[in-house]
């Protein structure tokens, strides 16, 4: 780490979750059921795409930075409790998103799910954890309204760091938004997306969040 700053290298994404968060299961049964899913997807001519919500607030993600010696860096910010929350859908070669004030609930994730079909042709395979929104009677019924466009399939048990998606939140707060003090929450929107938009120009930043979960 220290190393990597002095040569003003950045690294792909966050480091990988702590032991509390991983899964209790064994990693090649957990890969093993994603390759299943890859295999699905192979064979019904779907796109790959993993989904993955993060929330952002007003209080600033801290990162390790430089000062004069001596003096010590301060941040000054407003905080309120009201946050933004934004969704992520990661291709091989691409990912998608978008910023929606307060929780994402079920409207929300339908619309996304809708935003994806516009930007990407084809059948979709949709891979994402077992969050109650995603298994929630609007979604399913919508889903079921697609005659098949659009499979969803669920992340293996307490796999988070198996969703390629996650690492783009981390590389997100780490790096683009580190130490930002907005002003307000659309100061914070304006940021955000101004942020993962040059992300998503970044081939070989999307190809490192695949390969950190170990799946390229």
């Amino acid at each position: 780490m220290p190393s990597a700053a002095k040569a003003g290298l950045e690294l792909p994404a966050a480091r990988h979750p702590s032991p509390r968060t991983q899964r209790a299961q064994n990693l090649s049964l957990a890969q093993g059921a994603l390759a299943g899913i890859k295999k699905k997807a192979l064979a019904e001519k779907r796109i790959l795409v993993f989904i993955d919500e993060s929330g952002l607030s007003q209080k600033p993600h801290r990162v390790r930075t430089w000062s004069p010696r001596g003096e010590t860096p301060v941040l000054q910010y407003n905080f309120n409790w009201k946050s933004l929350s934004v969704i992520a859908g990661l291709t091989i070669w691409n990912f998608y998103f978008r910023l929606y004030p307060g929780s994402i609930k079920s409207p929300q994730v339908i619309e996304f799910l809708e935003h994806l079909q516009r930007h990407i042709r084809g059948k979709l395979l949709v891979i994402w954890d077992g969050a109650p929104i995603h298994r929630s009677r609007l979604v399913r019924d919508y889903l079921d309204g697609l005659h098949g466009q659009i499979w969803v399939e669920p992340l293996p048990a307490y796999a988070p760091e198996l969703n390629p998606t996650e690492y783009i939140w981390g590389y997100f707060k780490q790096h683009q938004l580190a130490n930002v003090c907005a002003r307000d929450l659309a100061q914070l929107s304006h940021l955000g997306r101004k942020a993962l938009g040059r992300m998503r120009r970044r081939p070989k930043l999307i190809t490192a969040f695949w390969k950190q979960a170990e799946l390229w």
